[in-house]
């Protein structure tokens, strides 16, 4: 039995970052950029008005006042998308929508509502300074600037800045394809209603979408059942893979057979169980070169070690440098004991209250209370040398989302 550190350090060891592709940048959201974007024009390319409302020569309007406004006169309109071939002179004005390009002469805009207009004249009602609501050409991105550096997250802004430069496509790492596999003689699949005796997989629905909220592609292989034959067969079909993961099948039963499939067809078996509670019984080693994580099966051994091994090994693939969940630290709202020896991910709700954050358990703490999940945002974690946590006492917490609230509905299921 390894610690949780050292199973992370050997299961990172193994993996590396995939190969670049190009895809439109539509597919390319939450990817990873595999090259760096450099701005192939100005952004924006020209010098455009911030507002609808009038180009004008500054040191005309130098006395406008609503009560004493000063006229111009009307040269043209220009629409956004317009260029205007005039050369604004002295006491004149255009009028101007929003994006439309500065005519030459023209060194500010007025407002549309600081204005009156009659016919062919306008009323200036403020004094208005050089530049003002003016958008410079470049005064975003400049010609020739990094805009977006390798290794970058393609996020929503990311995909607009791509637009805006003319890319339709961009060098991403590529996406693992993760096979997914359920052994038990006792499981049937999703759409079986299950007899008496036998449960229904969930395990590799909870995986495939854990597979595919940190970027990876699920490969659903179905149900091996509790003999070799059968796991091996499942295993050949998973060799196109990037990675594999099994659940069930690891622990020391009669009929867990998973250790002893990797070793006679993979023969390669890094290590079997980790000092962690829910978790343990996980193993780690390769088919044919091809990664394969045994992880246990209860539902909740197998989503929490999932996020301590699977998800970063994933992430790293994907060229992320950011691999581990944020961990922060708050004040424990009940007390509860543990052995020694073994690291402890309790399922947690979290939430912010004033300058502190509180943390309580989700209840039964059962590797197969999958509900316990389901409440959690985070996970407090105790070291192996811990035996008491009081409340009131600061612990670590692991975040499972980008968010400390809880709804209504979860807090009224858990007291505090």
């Amino acid at each position: 039995m390894i610690s949780v550190e050292k199973a992370r350090q050997t299961i990172l060891a193994h993996f590396q970052q995939l190969d670049i592709e190009k895809v439109n940048i539509l597919d390319a959201l939450n990817r990873v950029a595999g090259e760096d974007i450099l701005a192939v024009h100005h952004i924006p390319p020209a010098d455009n008005s911030a507002m609808d409302g009038y180009a004008v020569r500054h040191m005309d309007t130098k006395s406008a006042t609503k009560a004493k406004p000063v006229r111009l006169a009307i040269i043209e309109d220009i629409r956004a998308g317009i260029v205007s071939g005039k050369n604004l002179q002295r006491g004149e004005a255009a009028r101007i929508m929003t994006g439309a390009i500065i005519p030459q002469g023209a060194d500010a805009v007025v407002r549309q509502e600081d204005c009156l207009r009659d016919g062919q004249t306008v009323s200036i009602c403020v004094t208005v300074k050089k530049d003002q609501d003016i958008r410079f050409a470049g005064e975003d991105v400049k010609k020739g600037e990094l805009v977006i550096p390798r290794g970058t997250i393609i996020k929503p802004a990311v995909i607009g800045m791509l637009a805006s430069l003319g890319y339709a496509s961009i060098q991403v790492h590529q996406r693992p394809r993760v096979a997914i596999m359920a052994t038990g003689d006792e499981l049937v699949d999703i759409q079986v209603n299950p007899p008496r005796g036998k449960i229904v997989n969930s395990n590799s629905y909870a995986l495939a979408a854990q597979v595919s909220a940190c970027g990876g592609i699920p490969v659903m292989l179905g149900i091996a059942g509790d003999k070799k034959a059968e796991l091996k067969k499942k295993l050949k079909k998973a060799l196109n893979a990037d990675l594999i993961i099994s659940s069930g099948g690891v622990s020391v039963g009669d009929f867990d057979f998973v250790k002893d499939v990797m070793q006679e067809i993979g023969n390669s078996m890094y290590f079997w169980q980790v000092a962690m509670r829910p978790g343990k019984p996980l193993a780690f080693g390769a088919v044919e070169g091809v990664p394969l994580f045994g992880l246990p099966g209860n539902p909740v051994s197998v989503m929490v070690s999932f996020e301590q091994f699977v998800r970063p090994a994933l992430l790293k693939m994907q060229g992320h440098s950011k691999i581990f969940r944020q961990t922060i630290k708050a004040v424990n709202a009940r007390e509860f004991k543990k052995k020694a020896g073994i690291r402890h991910f309790i399922r947690a709700i979290i939430r912010k209250q004033k300058d502190k954050y509180i943390v309580s358990t989700t209840g039964e703490q059962g590797s197969g209370i999958l509900q316990s999940m389901v409440l959690a945002n985070g996970l407090i974690i105790i070291d192996e040398k811990t035996t008491l946590v009081k409340k009131g006492d600061l612990v670590n917490v692991q975040l499972l989302d980008d968010s400390v609230f809880l709804s209504e509905k979860f807090m009224a299921k858990v007291k505090l």
